[in-house]
């Protein structure tokens, strides 16, 4: 079935109210998170749509890096109707074929339930987590 959907990065083909329902009241990780804030996240980041073959929007990802050292994958999604259809799979794969995310040392992302995902694509467990460090503002 993948074969028949598209991914893209246009976004101008984004669907920012089907975005902002699916984090807002949807996802475990953004839930409550307002249109404001998720518009400028997405005008900040490198986005992935994808869409089925009558190009309704059926999920996103985006990407925040400086396209030299780092990315950090953010915010992917699948909505329920179109899971184990792989497309989580082909989300990913556009992602990490992007000519733009071509040359980095470091991906990074944060997931609950993904993890068989993401390990087909070579993400493991942090190697060095006495070295990593963060600092959380809640309700964002």
């Amino acid at each position: 079935m993948e074969e028949s959907f598209t991914v893209s990065t246009d976004q101008s083909k984004l669907d920012i109210t089907f975005i902002e329902k699916f984090l807002a009241e949807d996802s475990y990780w953004a839930k409550g998170r307002n249109r404001e804030t998720i518009q400028h996240s997405i005008e900040n980041s490198l986005c992935f749509g994808v869409y089925s073959p009558e190009e309704k929007q059926v999920g996103f990802a985006r990407v925040v890096s400086d396209f030299t050292i780092f990315a950090w994958i953010m915010d992917v999604f699948i909505i329920d109707e179109y899971r184990a259809k792989g497309l989580g799979k082909l989300l990913m794969a556009n992602i990490m074929d992007h000519p733009r995310l071509q040359n980095l040392n470091r991906w990074g992302l944060n997931t609950k339930d993904a993890h068989g995902l993401y390990g087909q694509f070579g993400f493991k467990g942090i190697s060095k987590p006495e070295q990593m460090m963060e600092k959380i503002k809640e309700n964002l």
